[in-house]
This record gives structure tokens, sequence and C-alpha cells, in this order.
């Protein structure tokens, strides 16, 4: 049998069918994650985040490549959790975007639209990494390139693409050491193959069910989620003046111009940011000369929305305004349940949390809206969208508290149109506290960004939980059932003592520069051991300061920072 061309109905029973083996493989994904913790759950992100885009192909009648190609980018892109979520729905995004303008694929266009996923993919990530999803994507990319030039027959194509991603997976760790130690591949790349290998499962007519499942729409706090792919480093203030502004465009700002005007801005500064559609492009940057970004900006189309600022005067007032703020105090504004009938303040606050203790921390430091979830149950982009609704001001910062989630919010960031949305890309629950404690009402939204960004790498943070499966990380022998103290890059101590394994963390991250540290005890952890810790902390260090909260998380029996 020889296909040569595949249609709208076709191409959507295949992605079902995709679909449809991701699902059924994700509880042995999630097994393949390197940290056994028991929150990393890969395969159920990318599972959640294909059925989002599932239910909107399944919905389709009668569907033409155009409406198909809508409906998986905006469902996987909407519905995406967790880093390797994200990650999948900009392969779609790139993908569909080649699609949507033939009437059937070919493998010469199945090429051009893998090639387009995976440069999609790659942008997104602030600092991509090799031995991941990103990788294999790419590898399977290059073979159909490469397959496009010597047959016609789809078949023979997506077996020959399916063997090289195979290939390339089972290198992973090769690439990363942290794979070769614990002995698994990386956990996105294998989701990402069993997708490509169900496609292949429907090519070859095999018997498969192609309805999405019932619980398709369930609620995020359903699923728990985790990966390792790095999300987006802490930028620091390195230039003078914090330069924003729109572009609307007058000529089309192609795949070309987009890298020209990046690599332009990246000559004259740094912080860069630049989103774009049809018809404007948002433009971010710190530079010490902002009519240079400006004057190229005019080469695309003309100007508006013109913000500059001045950043170092903010280390001059700063003190200053961190008294005003402390006298004002202030009761935290409620999270808005119905349309607002009261004009929009200036600045919200959106914290995604767990734990009744921590929720009503991030309440008393002016959160206005609480999304449940965070490291055991990633929202996704869609959640973020609707939490940044429900905030009535003209200005939100999204404080993601998770290296997991910062993707979707910077996803949901892009897509929101009626308010200017701003990531502070905090990775941790004490991330997301300092940085709300370091929030400065009277300074402009992106003086404030740049200085909580600022302000959070400072902190270090540490959590202990338990081993769900026997591994080898860092040289440390880690069995099922040990206790765990993980740091902000690695494990910092394991074994069977929960006391001691704590210490230990806390040990570690303790450094002369060291002046606060910051025990959030969970459901399974007590205030007496806290207290306990807190003693032999200043016994040890007397010149440090302790504080002890019930922060009510599950999972994590504690979670310390150290600042």
């Amino acid at each position: 049998m020889e296909i040569n061309s595949i249609n709208a109905a076709e191409f959507a029973r295949i992605f079902l069918a995709g679909a449809a083996n991701l699902e059924a493989k994700k509880e042995w994904i999630n097994e393949l994650n390197v940290f056994p913790v028991p929150d990393g759950d890969t395969g159920t992100n990318m599972s959640m985040t294909i059925m989002s885009a599932a239910k909107e192909v399944d919905a389709l009648a009668g569907p033409d490549m155009k409406s198909l190609a809508k409906a998986i980018s905006s469902g996987s892109l909407r519905g995406a959790r967790g880093n390797s979520g994200v990650i999948l729905s900009q392969l779609f995004r790139g993908f569909t975007k080649v699609i949507a303008e033939y009437d059937v694929i070919t493998t010469e266009v199945m090429a051009q639209a893998m090639e387009k996923a995976v440069e999609t993919a790659y942008k997104a990530v602030m600092k991509p990494k090799e031995g991941t999803i990103l990788t294999v994507a790419k590898g399977a990319a290059k073979k159909a390139a490469e397959l496009a030039e010597k047959t016609d027959d789809l078949l023979v194509f997506a077996e020959a693409v399916i063997k090289e991603a195979d290939r390339v997976l089972a290198k992973t760790p090769d690439m990363l050491p942290v794979l070769k130690q614990a002995g698994v591949v990386d956990s996105g790349g294998q989701g990402l193959v069993e997708v490509l290998r169900g496609c292949l499962f429907a090519l070859q007519g095999k018997e498969i069910d192609y309805q999405a499942p019932a619980d398709t729409g369930r609620s995020f706090a359903a699923a728990q989620a985790g990966s390792y792919i790095d999300a987006q480093a802490n930028q620091e203030i390195t230039f003078t003046y914090c330069t924003q502004f729109l572009i609307l465009l007058e000529k089309p700002f192609h795949t070309k111009r987009e890298a020209e005007f990046k690599s332009y801005l990246e000559e004259i500064g740094d912080s860069i940011v630049v989103v774009a559609d049809d018809e404007i492009v948002k433009v971010h940057v710190h530079t010490n000369d902002p009519g240079l970004a400006m004057q190229k900006g005019l080469s695309y189309g003309s100007l508006t929305t013109i913000i500059i600022e001045n950043m170092k005067l903010e280390r001059d007032e700063k003190i200053s305004a961190l008294k005003e703020k402390e006298m004002q105090g202030g009761a935290p504004a409620a999270a808005a349940e119905e349309t607002p009938t009261e004009p929009p303040k200036e600045m919200g606050f959106v914290a995604v949390s767990i734990g009744e203790g921590l929720n009503e921390i991030f309440r008393g430091l002016g959160a206005d809206y609480i999304i449940e979830g965070g490291q055991t149950m990633n929202p996704s982009t869609e959640d973020v969208l609707q939490a940044i609704s429900r905030v009535n001001a003209r200005n939100v910062y999204i404080l993601p508290n998770n290296k997991n989630i910062v993707l979707a919010a910077n996803q949901a960031a892009s897509l929101c149109e009626e308010k200017n949305v701003i990531v502070i890309p905090t990775k941790t629950i004490p991330q997301g506290i300092t940085a709300l404690v370091n929030y400065i009402p009277e300074q402009p939204p992106e003086e404030n960004a740049a200085h909580m960004s600022e302000e959070i790498s400072n902190i270090k943070t540490g959590q202990v939980t338990y081993a769900v499966r026997d591994t080898e990380i860092d040289d440390k022998e880690i069995h099922q059932g040990d206790y765990m103290g993980i740091g902000d890059d690695t494990i910092l101590s394991v074994g069977t003592d929960r006391k001691s394994v704590t210490m230990e963390m806390i040990e570690q991250m303790i450094d002369e520069e060291s002046a606060l540290v910051s025990i959030y005890f969970g459901e399974e952890g007590t205030e007496e051991e806290a207290e306990e810790f807190s003693e032999l902390i200043l016994k040890q260090h007397p010149e440090l300061e302790v504080e002890v909260n019930n922060g009510g998380q599950p999972i994590y029996y504690y979670v310390v920072s150290v600042e």
C-alpha cells in the first residue's frame, strides 16, 4: 500500500490517534521523570495538552485544513500545562501554520511543517537545552527533510521518521548526564515519540479508539504534573532605560524580519521581549539608547504606546518607598467573582499556590487571585488567562512560583490583549513571596518587574519530600520511601530520617551572607518539628533570624527559604 497524500478528514483521524496513544502511555512516561518526586508527571502534562486539542478536533464536522489547523493550534495552546505541554503546543503551533496553507498533506508539506514546528518551539524557550523533547523533534524534522527529497510515500516517510526519532531519543542520556545517571531517556521526548507512533498506527490502518476521553475538559485540579526543562533564567539590570513600545505594522513581520529585529536589539541591550501577531509587535528592551530601538522599530511601521523609564533612579528611591509601603499596610483585595463594576485599579496580582497557609500568606501580601495548583497540579494557559480576567486591574503581575509553570504563564501573557500582563519568573513559593514583599506601589510596572526579578535571585529554596522509586542522582543513591531535601538545582540530602535530612539540607543552603531562614510546614509536617529546626538553626547560627509559618502544602513536608 502506498499513500501519497492525506486530506483534512484523514489527518484529523491521524491526529486523534496520536493523542490517544499518548493518553494510553502517559503513566509509563510519568515514570521516566528523572527526579523521583511524587509530583513529576510529564506524561500527564503532555496528555492533557494534546487532549485539549483533541476535544476541539473531535468537535469539527467535515473540517478543511484551515479549520483543522486552527483547532489543533488553539486547543493545545490554551490547554498547555507545564513546560513539556507548552513546548508540545508550540510544536503544534508551528506545524499547523504550514499545513493550513494546503488542501492535502504530502511528504514535502509534512517536512516543511515539521521544520516550522521545531523553529517555533525553540523560539519559545529562552535557553533551549539539548537532550530534551526539542532535540528529538529536531532530529525527526531533519530526517523528514531528507526523506521528502527521496520518497512520495507517506507510509515509508513516517516509518523512517519515527525510527530516527527513536534513535535520537535513545541518545538523550548521552546529552544530559542526569538522564544517564538515572538510567532513563528524556520523558518529554518519549511523549513526542508516542504521539508520532500513534499517528503512524492510524496511517497504517490499525484499530484505535479515536474518541477524545470524556474527562478532557476536567479541571486542572484533577491532574498532577511535572518536568525538568529549565525555565527562563532571572534577568539582571545592566542597562539604564527600560524601553517599551508597540509597532503598528505596515509590512509583513515574517520570521526573517523578526529574527533580524531581535538580533539588533541584542546588540544594543538585554531583557528583550518581542511578541508579534499579524498587525502589532509588542517590544520590551533594556538599553542605554532607546532611540536606536525605536528607530529600528520605525522601519517596520509606526510606533505607539511608548514608555521609557530610567531604572537607575529606582536604586535611590527604593528604601524610602519601602518604608512608605510599610506605613500604608492595607488589606488585600478580594478576588472578583463577577464582572467588576468599579473602575480598574492600576496594579493587580495573580499567584499560583497550594495549601491554605501559603494561600493566606499570598493574600496578606496583596495577591488578588490565587490559582490553586503549583507543585502538585500545573494550571494550563487557559487557567492563567481566566485568572487574569478575574483581576480588575490595568496591569497584572503573574507569579508562577514553579519552574514548570513559567512557560504557561508567558504563553497566557502573550495571548491576553486587554491588559498589560507581566510574568515575574518565580520558580518557587518563597521566590513568589519575596517578589510581593519587594513590590513598590509608586513605581511603574516594568521598573517593579525588573527589581522584583532581581530580588528573587537572592532567595535559596529547599523542599523536603519522599522518593517514589529507586534511582541515582548526582552520585546520591535514592531508595523508594527515602526522604529527600531538594535544592534549587539538585538534591541536597537523602536519608531515612526526616529530621536529619531536613537539617542537612538547610545547612547546605546557609552561607556567610545569609540573614533570614523561613520554614513553611506542610500538611504532613508539624509545627513542633519546625520549631525544633528553628532552635537548632539558632543554636548553630545565632546571628540568623528564623521564621516558622504554617504553609499547609501537600507532598512537601517542609519548604525552606534562605535569604
